[in-house]
């Protein structure tokens, strides 16, 4: 038998206001644009995507399992702006049909600068997920899938079972993906690797006429899994695909309502969420994973957020406001809003291969200006937590009399 795991990444990133250093009262996040986006996707994916899988669990039964995570990010963006996605991924968490994975509550990059505010956002999108969806993830699924032997070391340390990582050769060498493995130096916790191929059909070729496998249909896919040797084949996308990165006139909507049937005619495969996978079989091997290997980009590493040297400076002056941002409770939630992998995607300056789909809420021009956009929210920060601290320590003093005599 061989478990077929979809997996679905929910998120949207809190959009920076154009912000200059002559700006005054503006706010940093542009709420508007973040309204219209979120509420356009939800239009276009976000609700008749949990329509037909809501459908298809009423149909199917125990027989059809799928995982999803959804960004702290993500779930404050509807609370304001479309609170009927949420009630209809409530529907979904109902049914118990669905699990819900861990994630940095940010969708940041903290894994790469603090272990200690990694771990902070990971309990926050815990107790988030819990409230929301009555569950304790005991899956997690880093930013852009990031992954290495110390992430999963302490994702370990944090009680989970499971980490979601890319299967790629980086990884894997001649082995497939379609196994568990132990990440280097964990007794516990095992690695689900994504098989990237089979899901970038869906998630970037479903529609691309020049490709070889077009035009994708259900029974084709279906054939394609049943034929896929090892435990689990872990289809891991954006859940963006289906009807905004894939429009609805692609078919993607048809294809996903046939997928479930076509593949429960193949008696060699079954749904399983990544929680039963790992309770179902056992890891066959150790991945040995040193450095930072991602999901996103073509070359598999952190370059697409951290490769040039604006990313890398404007990481590094973030991630330097880490000791005051946590003294300033008021300012806190802004600093970890510019941890959002996004900010610095938007800086990235190579091609790679799924740039258009990424670039596809871009709100800048260039990278260049994204960069200039980003600092001049970063300095503007700074200066306000600065002067916060300031007023902080001289408080004592003015309550002694000592600045008023």
């Amino acid at each position: 038998m061989t478990s077929v795991c979809f997996y679905y990444q929910v998120h949207q990133p809190p959009r920076l206001s154009k912000f200059t250093v002559f700006s005054e009262n503006i706010p940093y996040f542009d709420e508007e644009k973040n309204r219209k986006i979120l509420q356009r996707v939800a239009t276009k994916c976000y609700l008749p995507t949990n329509k037909i899988l809501s459908d298809l669990i009423d149909d199917l039964g125990k027989q059809f399992r799928i995982a999803f995570s959804l960004t702290g990010t993500f779930v404050e963006q509807c609370r304001k702006y479309s609170p009927e996605v949420l009630q209809s991924f409530k529907r979904l968490a109902d049914t118990g049909n669905v699990e819900f994975l861990g994630e940095t509550y940010y969708h940041s990059l903290a894994g790469l600068f603090s272990m200690e505010e990694f771990g902070e956002q990971v309990e926050l999108h815990r107790s988030l997920m819990k409230d929301l969806t009555g569950q304790k993830p005991k899956v997690f699924r880093n930013a852009e899938a990031m992954y290495s032997n110390d992430i999963a070391r302490s994702i370990e340390h944090l009680g989970f079972t499971g980490i979601v990582a890319e299967g790629h050769e980086k990884i894997l060498g001649w082995r497939s993906p379609n196994y568990l493995y132990r990440p280097e130096g964990c007794e516990k916790i095992v690695a689900l690797l994504r098989n990237y191929r089979l899901s970038d059909d869906i998630g970037f070729r479903f529609s691309e006429r020049r490709w070889a496998g077009y035009p994708l249909t259900a029974d084709k896919y279906a054939e394609w899994l049943s034929a896929s040797e090892g435990d689990c084949v872990n289809i891991f996308i954006d859940y963006e695909t289906f009807g905004e990165h894939q429009w609805e006139d692609t078919g993607i909507f048809d294809f996903l309502e046939a997928l479930p049937y076509e593949i429960l005619k193949y008696e060699n495969l079954d749904f399983r969420t990544p929680s039963e996978i790992i309770s179902s079989y056992k890891p066959v091997g150790v991945i040995d994973v040193p450095d930072i290997v991602s999901w996103a980009d073509i070359q598999r590493d952190a370059s697409a957020w951290l490769g040039n040297d604006m990313q890398k400076y404007a990481f590094r002056r973030m991630a330097q406001l880490e000791e005051l941002a946590k003294r300033n409770r008021d300012l806190l939630n802004v600093w970890r809003l510019l941890q959002t992998s996004d900010h610095f995607y938007y800086i990235c300056t190579k091609w790679f291969a799924d740039g258009d789909v990424h670039k596809y809420f871009n709100p800048y021009d260039s990278p260049y200006d994204a960069f200039i956009n980003y600092m001049n929210v970063l300095q503007d920060l700074q200066g306000r937590l600065e002067r916060s601290e300031a007023e902080v320590s001289a408080e004592p003093l003015l309550k002694e009399g000592v600045l008023l005599a």
